[in-house]
């Protein structure tokens, strides 16, 4: 089929006025001006976007799809009382009810324009989500302990999880990792055992770290709320933390986890250049979830600092629990102007630098880029379109700039992964939302107040 719209951007070159792109089976076959492959290819079938953008589908570092019922139920805490408050609150979901939670999450996804996420899950829900949805990504098993005498135990079942997860998704599109949570929920024999297990393969692992000055204050100096009412509600009051003197990623690196062949690191707000230069030699990837960052109170990634090192960073929405939607034109909006608000010149990135960190340089933080994240023959066929037609979007003098400051996830026209068309002009193909209106206010009973 040959996809045209008024503007194609491969991300990997120039935009192209009155573009077309060619897709046959899961593949791109060719990128270039409309009359040329329309001569070229009198016969395929076309689908004309218009005044719109066809462009990579966006690539969401940091997703948690099962938290999406928590939208709005626990809003305005800082950090460490909003991650308590979520916790006590999971209590109450039943099985069924993760699982269509991480429905409405996928849900959510495609019509925002993300056809890659990398979800985090204990309950595995987000794997029936994304394989019936026909999302792209990598699903973390996440694990955690602070008892040293459940190590063993969690580890095992742990794996024992991936491999079946790994008996229920395409492995075209679907990887599975696994995602020791945090330095304040993992005792660091478990990040060793983690490292000593996955060795040299090339396993995706990911993990929260360097996200608040709690955590700063828990790793270091050994108090904070994380350190105490979070460790009692867990139920670790009785293991036993000393005080570290280092920072959350110098923590982390002397027990091996970070020198592992594939890993991504949620947050690093509280790093230091000395954390980026580990960071650096160690190609670690980091997730940059603006949003969830400043609602949250966490603070802001020195993200001018990874830019300069050259670090592998792109955007996470991180979860609708943290973060409200996960509208990806808001991840990028926000995220660049709150790097231009705090840091004036010093951090005044284009608009274009943020399309391509939602797009190749995501793919490249899971290493994928061979695969996804720009527009190119032999690439898979990952493609939105995106409506620039709207009052509040013309005239469109530049395309990347209307995308970043006046788009959102109401304009997506289409979602595409693999060549499939997965949402298309207001019409979901792979899943039902309607069928989960009264399913989430169920839910949400359960977890309000």
């Amino acid at each position: 089929m040959l996809l045209l719209a008024r503007y194609v951007l491969p991300v990997s070159g120039p935009h192209i006025d009155d573009g077309a792109v060619l897709v046959r089976g899961t593949d791109i076959i060719e990128v270039g001006a409309r009359s040329d492959l329309l001569a070229a290819y009198p016969d395929e079938d076309v689908l004309d976007y218009g005044l719109a953008a066809l462009m990579p589908g966006f690539i969401d570092l940091h997703t948690h799809l099962e938290y999406s019922v928590f939208r709005g139920v626990v809003d305005d805490l800082p950090y460490s009382r909003w991650k308590m408050e979520v916790q006590r609150r999971e209590a109450f979901l039943s099985e069924q009810d993760w699982a269509d939670s991480a429905i409405l999450g996928a849900v959510e996804a495609i019509r925002s324009g993300i056809t890659t996420i990398a979800d985090v899950s204990d309950s595995g829900a987000a794997v029936a989500a994304a394989s019936d949805s026909g999302l792209r990504g990598v699903l973390y098993r996440e694990i955690s302990t602070m008892d040293t005498a459940a190590i063993d135990s969690e580890l095992s079942r742990a794996f024992a999880d991936m491999a079946e997860w790994a008996t229920r998704t395409d492995p075209d599109r679907l990887s599975i990792g696994i995602a020791p949570h945090s330095p304040y929920t993992c005792h660091p024999r478990l990040f060793q055992s983690i490292a000593e297990a996955v060795g040299g393969a090339d396993t995706h692992v990911a993990l929260h770290l360097a996200g608040s000055k709690d955590e700063y204050d828990f790793v270091k100096y050994g108090s904070s709320p994380l350190g105490q009412d979070f460790r009692t509600q867990s139920g670790w009051a009785d293991q036993p933390w000393m005080p570290t003197g280092v920072s959350p990623v110098r923590y982390i690196y002397q027990w091996g986890l970070l020198d592992l062949a594939n890993v991504m690191a949620v947050h690093c707000v509280h790093v230091d250049d000395d954390d980026i230069a580990i960071l650096e030699r160690t190609d670690v990837a980091i997730a940059y979830c603006a949003r969830c960052n400043a609602k949250l109170g966490m603070g802001t990634a020195p993200l001018r600092k990874f830019s300069i090192r050259e670090l592998r960073v792109g955007l996470g929405t991180d979860s609708p629990a943290s973060n409200s939607t996960m509208d990806f034109f808001d991840e990028m909006r926000v995220g660049l102007l709150i790097q231009r608000g705090m840091h004036g010149e010093d951090g005044f990135f284009s608009s274009k630098t943020f399309i391509t960190m939602a797009t190749l340089d995501g793919a490249r933080a899971l290493k994928l880029d061979h695969l996804i994240g720009t527009l190119e023959p032999g690439k898979r066929a990952d493609i939105i379109a995106v409506d620039l037609s709207q009052s509040y979007q013309v005239p469109t003098q530049n395309p990347y700039s209307a995308l970043v400051h006046t788009s959102n996830q109401e304009d997506v026209l289409m979602t595409m992964v693999n060549g499939s068309i997965l949402y298309d002009r207001g019409r979901f193909l792979t899943l039902d939302p309607e069928v989960m209106r009264d399913r989430l206010e169920e839910m949400r009973l359960k977890v309000r107040d």
